[in-house]
């Protein structure tokens, strides 16, 4: 009998067993790691790359994720931007595996009705896509006259038309879980970090 063979064989295995184990360490700090990671995470990940979000009103968006709220992200489509909420979001394709946490408490504070604030400050006109249709469609247009907690007034106007009393078709009352997407009625018009 070799005791050089014998022990070297032993040492092989009891190195082969310890990898074994430190890999099977790894892996589960991994799935651990893993566990953690919110799906606001993997959009802060993926902002400033071109993602595809279905919403729930069967329509899918392509775009650059430009903005990341906690309920919301912002979607630039050639000259056209979309504020979505994250509850009308059915699947996202493209987010890629980097995650990265929330810059800040407050930013994270800002959710929907921040977001739709300061649309309405800034009187923009959107396009309002709603998540189911009704019995005159889809999209509304209009500026938003009033953001409450969980819902906001539009003022329905013709395009191009500034809101005034007398341009105003109706005001409509959407709940914030009746929508699908917002839409810039023109051009790159949610600009500006207020939001």
């Amino acid at each position: 009998m070799r005791w050089d063979s014998l022990f070297s064989d032993l040492e092989t295995q009891f190195l082969a067993e310890r990898a074994l184990d430190r890999e099977a360490e790894i892996t589960e700090r991994a799935r651990v790691e893993l566990a953690g990671i919110e799906l606001g995470d993997r959009l802060r990940g993926a902002a400033g790359t071109q993602i595809k979000v279905e919403l729930v009103d069967g329509s899918a968006i392509k775009g650059v994720l430009s903005h990341v709220g906690s309920e919301w992200l912002v979607l630039t489509e050639g000259i056209r931007q979309w504020l979505v909420p994250c509850p009308a979001v059915l699947r996202y394709q493209g987010l890629g595996r980097l995650a990265m946490p929330a810059p800040s408490r407050m930013r994270l504070a800002l959710g929907m009705a921040a977001a739709m604030r300061a649309l309405a400050r800034d009187r923009t006109e959107l396009v309002v896509h709603l998540a189911a249709k009704t019995e005159n469609g889809s999209k509304l247009q209009g500026v938003i006259d009033r953001v409450g907690r969980d819902h906001f007034d539009l003022a329905v106007v013709p395009h191009g038309e500034v809101r005034r009393a007398g341009n105003v078709a109706a005001v409509m009352t959407i709940p914030f879980g009746s929508l699908a997407a917002l839409s810039s009625a023109t051009g790159n018009d949610f600009q500006g970090g207020s939001y």
